[in-house]
């Protein structure tokens, strides 16, 4: 049996390809292979932050695969970004891992996946490949995130992500603040949600 062998799919965007990069590159210290799989427009600003050299003893391979947007789409739109690569990542990646998996001696041992790119852990489980979820933003968004459909169904957000009055007070009785000093204001797009204050 060869090296352990760990394929890192990042969701699309600065923070979240950062901090598997770093993971990647600490796991490849500790010997373990990574195949950081990049969308294609990701893949060419990591080569020119990088170079194809992106730990030092070359267990990091940097693959890539379309997000289903033309060139000069933009990909700051993260709800139209979200849809495009529900549409083309799976079949992309399939056949990325079985291509992989043909040409290399390390199996694929395990899919380690930003928890945003929920359908990359759907293929790998699909496959058969062991699976780890990692959320590389503030657990707040995804103990927020986890709990939509109850504060849906408490009546505390709308189906939009339009907020009540109540969840203010709600917010304010939990964490210190003075709510003359901030506007509380969500948004759901897609199955996200992003809390932030406005001062």
């Amino acid at each position: 049996m060869g090296k352990p062998h760990v394929v890192v799919i990042p969701y699309p965007a600065q923070g979240h390809v950062i901090p598997l990069m770093e993971l990647s590159q600490n796991l490849a210290k500790q010997g373990i292979k990574i195949s950081f799989v990049n969308t294609v427009f990701n893949h060419k600003r990591v080569l020119d932050a990088f170079g194809e050299k992106v730990d030092e003893n070359g267990l990091i391979h940097l693959l890539s695969v379309p997000d289903g947007l033309e060139d000069g789409e933009d990909r700051n739109q993260l709800g139209k970004l979200t849809e495009s690569l529900c549409q083309v990542m799976p079949t992309q990646l399939k056949e990325l891992i079985h291509k992989v998996n043909g040409s290399d001696d390390d199996k694929i041992s395990c899919v380690l996946a930003d928890i945003s790119m929920g359908l990359a852990l759907a293929v790998a489980a699909e496959l058969g490949i062991p699976t780890v979820g990692l959320w590389p933003a503030a657990v707040l968004q995804l103990a927020v995130l986890l709990r939509v459909p109850k504060l849906i169904d408490d009546g505390l957000i709308d189906e939009n992500g339009k907020t009540y009055p109540v969840l203010l007070e709600l917010l304010s009785s939990a964490v210190p603040m003075n709510k003359r000093k901030y506007k509380f204001s969500s948004r759901l797009r897609s199955n996200l949600i992003r809390l932030r204050l406005i001062s």
